[in-house]
């Protein structure tokens, strides 16, 4: 038996079964995460939100694709006695996709995708940093956050390819030790140290992110706080912000 394996016996639906209340035997013998999408098939309504709730679900709790689709299949068939119409397979199919990159993005160093420096990456760098030599100098006043926001318009690979351009943009202005990484859709953090010049950079790697990305970039400096614990918080909501404007 696999790890869906329930009690539920089939019900015919899909037509006149339609907005009615499913049995208790039915409801208790979905799959882990598909009350909800049960319930929308048996009301007759669009099950397709309920399909990427589920399927980001399903990915976090390490449940492979062809599990998640298995269970979505038998979900299908005990409310309507029919295979999955392809609108929910791929509802399931991206959110699972989609949820299983991102956990893919914070746990290693490098975004697959585009070549960037994960968040994590990026967290782990500051902390060396502040447990580090310099911060007998102060982390604050040698080292800034620069923050390039791009569009972040169009589908997962045409916006991981404008990021791809606007990293190889950004390697040209910073070319030594900083760390440039990606966040949320479109948001580029680069761990800088402080000069003389700093400003002149911000600057000009606006000018040429715009050039090869084709559209306007926001940018600008953020300075970093005194404690490790502080620059945890500022990237954290860095973070958030780039998320809230994905969403």
């Amino acid at each position: 038996m696999g790890i869906f394996a329930t009690r539920s016996r089939r019900v015919s639906s899909g037509g006149p079964e339609a907005g009615r209340e499913l049995p208790e035997c039915v409801r208790l013998g979905f799959p882990q995460h598909f009350e909800a999408v049960g319930e929308a098939l048996a009301s007759g309504s669009d099950p397709s939100m309920a399909c990427t709730v589920a399927g980001r679900r399903l990915a976090r709790d390490g449940y492979s694709l062809h599990e998640s689709l298995a269970a979505l299949r038998q979900t299908v068939w005990s409310v309507c006695s029919r295979e999955p119409e392809f609108s929910v397979t791929s509802a399931l199919s991206v959110a699972w996709s989609e949820e299983t990159l991102a956990h893919l993005h914070q746990v290693s160093c490098e975004d697959p995708m585009t070549g960037l420096a994960s968040t994590a990456h990026l967290r782990a760098r500051l902390s060396e940093l502040y447990r580090g030599e310099v911060a007998d100098r102060g982390v604050a006043t040698e080292w800034a956050l620069v923050v390039l926001d791009l569009d972040g318009g169009g589908d997962r690979l045409t916006r991981s390819l404008r990021l791809t351009r606007a990293g190889r943009a950004v390697r040209t202005v910073f070319n030594g030790s900083e760390t440039v990484a990606r966040t949320g859709n479109g948001r580029l953090l680069v761990l800088a140290g402080r000069d003389d010049r700093i400003g002149r950079r911000v600057s000009l790697v606006r000018r040429l992110v715009e050039v090869s990305c084709e559209g306007p970039v926001r940018a600008w400096m953020e300075g970093l706080p005194t404690t490790d614990d502080g620059a945890g918080l500022l990237l954290d909501e860095l973070v958030r912000l780039a998320g809230m404007v994905a969403d």
